[in-house]
């Protein structure tokens, strides 16, 4: 009577089937053909028994073929399909060096897959909007930022967009997002609420522009809006973005202060109350709102600019700060960094670039505001972001922490 045949050993090393790896690579070589030698049907045909096969072949086997295949011009979708949703050591071969892949493989890869794959996808050359769409919609912080760092890649302005909002949770995100190029004013100005010292000290180095020539070309636009009596809305509106003066002359003549350096010097003898802090907002040309986020800062940086487009003197600067009772020295006697910090942003500062960075916070933060963009900000309804302007979103991201958000 003969032996029993035994059990194989879970620890023993899988068999090696000498037919299966020479059919593999026969068939991968099949796939490799140019047009010439075989047609689309049949490397069609080719890579749906290359796919049958690879569903019930060891990992280092899929590898071997996803080596061959990669390289490769043209490659047959099922067979792409699968060995992109295959374990990252096998799928990174196509992800990193596989040309033929669409935007729509990487999409889908992208949605099928894990964080891993996704990484590897993020440091893909030539990755194209749509692709990083998708990849930035998962909100991993790995994933964006090798994204932001990936030089060939190219970002839409949703997407930028979806990048300056995430990075209000994850501040890491701000210093490579401020080196893109598709990084425009509106989403530097609205992330420098939250970015560190330095990062502020970019935004205001890079994208503080001058409204020099929107005022030369409006220059005789002015006097028509006023033969009109200033109806117009929607004009009036963005006049005031572009005019020279920054101070509001009404609410000087209506304000029991003289000036808006008395109302600070007041401020700094008797302390900044909320209505003298709404006062000084008038007088400034800018809402209360605007005022009670700039005041609010715990960086300071705002109060620079503050100061530096509307004209104030670095006495003022001093006295404002002095109001909110902010340190100037530390205990040894030596200037505190804020307050040197602050200094430096009044001194870096030309006038007319401050006022495009104050009246675009003043636009984005009080004007823009709406009943319905109110509800979004409080409900954190980030789906309706594309049914606003760049002003209204810069908003909706600005104030969500003032609601809880």
């Amino acid at each position: 009577m003969s032996e029993p045949v035994s059990a194989p050993s879970p620890d023993a090393p899988p068999p090696v089937f000498r037919a299966r790896q020479a059919l593999l690579k026969r068939l991968a070589d099949v796939v490799s053909l140019p047009g010439s030698r075989v047609n689309a049907f049949e490397r069609a045909v080719t890579g749906d028994l290359l796919v049958e096969m690879l569903r019930l072949a060891a990992p280092r086997e899929r590898q071997r073929v996803a080596e061959r295949l990669a390289p490769l011009a043209e490659l047959p979708n099922s067979l792409a399909r699968m060995l992109l949703r295959d374990e990252v050591a096998v799928a990174g071969l196509l992800i990193e060096q596989c040309a033929s892949l669409t935007d729509a493989d990487l999409a889908a890869c992208a949605r099928d897959t894990g964080t891993e794959h996704r990484l590897l996808m993020a440091r893909r050359r030539g990755l194209s909007e749509i692709v990083t769409e998708t990849l930035i919609a998962f909100g991993e912080e790995r994933v964006v930022e090798a994204v932001l760092r990936n030089t060939t890649a190219r970002l839409s302005q949703p997407g930028i967009e979806a990048v300056v909002s995430l990075s209000r949770q994850v501040p890491a995100l701000c210093s490579p997002l401020l080196r893109r190029t598709e990084l425009r004013p509106s989403g530097a100005y609205v992330m420098f609420w939250w970015c560190g010292a330095e990062d502020r000290r970019t935004i205001l180095q890079r994208f503080a522009v001058s409204r020099e020539v929107m005022q030369e070309v409006v220059e005789d636009v002015f006097a028509m809006a006023a033969a009109e009596g200033w109806q117009d809305p929607v004009s009036r509106k963005a006049l005031q973005f572009i005019e020279r003066r920054q101070r509001n002359r009404a609410a000087i003549e209506k304000s029991p202060y003289a000036s808006l350096e008395q109302a600070i010097g007041v401020a700094a003898t008797d302390g900044l109350s909320p209505e003298l802090a709404s006062e000084i907002a008038y007088l400034s040309g800018i809402k209360p709102l605007t005022g009670a986020k700039i005041l609010g800062d715990t960086g300071g940086e705002p109060l620079a600019i503050l100061c530096k487009a509307t004209g104030l003197a670095r006495l003022d600067l001093q006295n404002l700060w002095r109001s909110m009772r902010r340190p100037e020295t530390l205990a040894d006697g030596s200037v505190h960094p804020d307050w040197e910090r602050v200094q430096v942003t009044y001194e870096m500062l030309a006038v007319d670039r401050a006022q495009t960075v104050l009246r675009y916070w003043n636009w984005s933060l009080s004007s823009a505001l709406s009943p319905a963009l109110l509800r979004a900000i409080r409900e954190g309804d980030d789906d309706a972001l594309d049914e606003y302007s760049a002003p209204e979103r810069a908003a909706m991201m600005a104030l969500a922490e003032n609601f809880g958000r």
